[in-house]
């Protein structure tokens, strides 16, 4: 598929901003995996032991307002090889793998190699898009051949480091070289040891990534290589404490971004000398346009994002956006705004905790102990609302006085205009991406498959996906308002089921409120969309009808539902009162590692051991 790619876009080598090869710059792409901005010590962390990034930032250029597009690494991975939103292109969830139009959406190495530039990639892919190899679009895909790369000017190489990851926070939490007792708790965990620990050990992690970055600085000095290579450094997204990585709060997605530039390509400075700070708002979706713009590499129509750095330099825009759907077995689902200091945020589903268990998250100590904190009820009324439902469905942060976003300032009236103007900005946005969200994943991939398109085609069809009628029918049903109780009836009617699904919504957010509709939401008992009647059975056992939800949900059982996911979220949500479903869950046979892995929590919360 490479060649037949590069033969499709090699005509985008054309307009060229270098003459010759050699003054084009190489690029070395140093990412780290897992670390907000607050780890690095560059950063202002003076607990952080960091020296070669921190070096880095002291003979480059230090971006101070870098916000990733979502909260997790597979979708920002798919965003970033693509140079398109993962929700624009309908793979937002966690390693869906959903398949992508590639006859028409390259991915930037083939664009580059267009150019003239050799491609290396180590070793990290996980691009979470179904229909191509990860490795087909590189030159080189492992451990970096270095002492070739002279030979392969001008390149493009990427280096990832592994070793902040998440899972290197797992496991015992004694014996670190950070003290725990000159750890800074974030506002939103107890301050107990085993949380103290934990941040710890992973003061450890960042300390070793930093020296892999080091190690990658210095092959770089040792091949002569430095005087002509542009190197960056940034995480793919921010963590990793629990409350972090995945759940869409200002340290899930402030990242760090350092760019040294060579004096030889000093027109490229972003400021008068290196060591200096950039406030400019950058988001991850411009990486790809502004790393092929220092090439000289022509930018096609489909990509997104805004060009941040050199001669194609694009206005600043005012906001970053930001998403978060399914992570791993965890159903939540969320929409961003941040600006350089206030960040508003959409909750989709209030009604659950962000704490839901997921096995991934609770391999970490500092889970365990908070959750163990909560239950035997230490936790206050901060350290505690993580594990009960959402007491908003938006959120307005600053993030100058609130960095740990703690304070919720959506109802004060001092900032109405600001609401809704973000507000406002998020809608154009989501209508101008075509947000693939607004219909729930499975129903989502039922329809593309029904339809024979792809998702990101589907999105694109308003006869198929009308996104201002699903938008609409979000707000009103997350409105929570008594109010809007007749219209959410009309829309129960709706023949689309994607407007059904909110309207189901709502009235399982108004609860008791919804009661004088019930006629309606029995009339859903045999709706064709399994997302609809696993909701319509959950607000029935909210309001007090169990016997009947349970009889619902034990029927999408039976079945073998496509909605595997959201019934058997439903069930983990109802908790020990669907015990009765046990036999019809053990027989259901899901498809996808996910839902297994949900099928095996909700088993293992009935046999005792959640």
């Amino acid at each position: 598929m490479k060649n037949a790619t590069l033969a499709i876009f090699v005509a985008l080598s054309a307009g060229a901003v270098y003459a010759t090869d050699a003054e084009r710059p190489n690029i070395l792409w140093l990412t780290s995996e897992d670390n907000s901005a607050e780890w690095l010590g560059c950063y202002g962390n003076v607990l952080a032991k960091t020296p070669h990034i921190n070096q880095l930032a002291r003979e480059g250029f230090r971006y101070t307002n870098v916000f990733a597009n979502i909260p997790v690494c597979s979708p920002t991975r798919g965003s970033w090889i693509t140079g398109v939103h993962a929700l624009s292109l309908g793979i937002q969830p966690m390693r869906s793998s959903n398949e992508i139009p590639h006859d028409r959406i390259p991915y930037y190495p083939d664009l580059l190699a267009a150019r003239g530039y050799f491609t290396g990639n180590s070793t990290k892919t996980d691009f979470n898009i179904g229909g191509r190899s990860d490795g087909d679009c590189w030159d080189h895909q492992g451990k970096v051949a270095w002492e070739k790369l002279p030979e392969r000017q001008p390149f493009f190489q990427v280096v990832n480091s592994t070793t902040s990851h998440e899972s290197r926070a797992h496991g015992q939490v004694e014996k670190t070289r950070c003290n725990p007792d000159d750890v800074v708790v974030a506002k939103y965990h107890p301050d107990i040891p085993q949380i103290r620990k934990n941040y710890a050990k992973y003061y450890d992690a960042v300390e070793n990534m930093d020296k892999e970055i080091g190690a990658s600085l210095a092959k770089l000095e040792e091949l002569g290589l430095a005087d002509n290579t542009i190197v960056i450094h940034n995480s793919d997204h921010g963590g990793v404490m629990p409350r972090s990585k995945r759940f869409l709060f200002n340290n899930s997605i402030h990242c760090p971004l350092i760019v040294r530039i060579p004096e030889r390509y000093k027109h490229l400075w972003p400021a008068e000398k290196p060591g200096m700070t950039v406030d400019r708002l950058v988001a991850f979706i411009d990486m790809p346009k502004t790393w092929m713009s220092l090439t000289g590499a022509e930018i096609p129509s489909h990509m997104q994002g805004t060009i941040f750095l050199g001669p194609g330099t694009e206005p600043e825009d005012e906001f970053s956006f930001g998403y978060s759907e399914r992570q791993g077995d965890v159903l939540d689902d969320s929409r961003s705004v941040r600006g350089k200091r206030y960040y508003y945020i959409k909750r989709y589903m209030p009604f659950v905790p962000w704490g839901q268990f997921a096995s991934y998250t609770w391999k970490m100590e500092a889970t365990r102990a908070w959750e163990a904190h909560h239950k035997a009820g230490l936790t206050d009324e901060i350290t505690g609302r993580f594990f009960l439902p959402k007491p908003h469905s938006e959120e307005l942060y600053d993030t100058q006085t609130d960095p740990d976003c703690i304070h919720n300032l959506i109802d004060d009236p001092r900032h109405a205009e600001r609401i809704t103007r973000m507000r406002g900005a998020l809608r154009s946005w989501q209508e101008e991406v075509h947000d693939s969200g607004l219909l729930p994943e499975e129903e989502r991939a039922k329809r593309a498959a029904d339809n024979g398109v792809t998702i990101y085609d589907m999105v694109r069809d308003p006869k198929l996906y009308d996104l201002p009628a699903y938008l609409d029918a979000a707000d009103l049903a997350i409105a929570g308002e008594a109010q809007n109780l007749p219209r959410l009836a009309e829309l129960l009617k709706h023949e689309d089921a994607g407007v059904r699904y909110w309207a189901v919504t709502g009235c399982l957010i108004l609860q008791d409120e919804a009661k004088p509709i019930r006629e309606e939401i029995l009339a859903l008992a045999d709706d064709q969309s399994h997302e609809v009647r696993a909701v319509a059975a959950y607000h029935l056992f909210q309001i007090g009808e169990k016997e009947l939800a349970l009889l619902w949900l034990g029927r999408l059982l039976e079945s073998q539902t496509y909605a595997s996911m959201k019934t058997l979220s439903v069930i983990y949500w109802i908790g020990e009162e669907a015990r009765p479903l046990l036999p019809a869950i053990e027989k259901l046979k899901p498809e996808g590692k996910y839902t297994v892995q949900r099928q095996a929590v909700v088993l293992d919360r009935f046999a005792g051991k959640r």
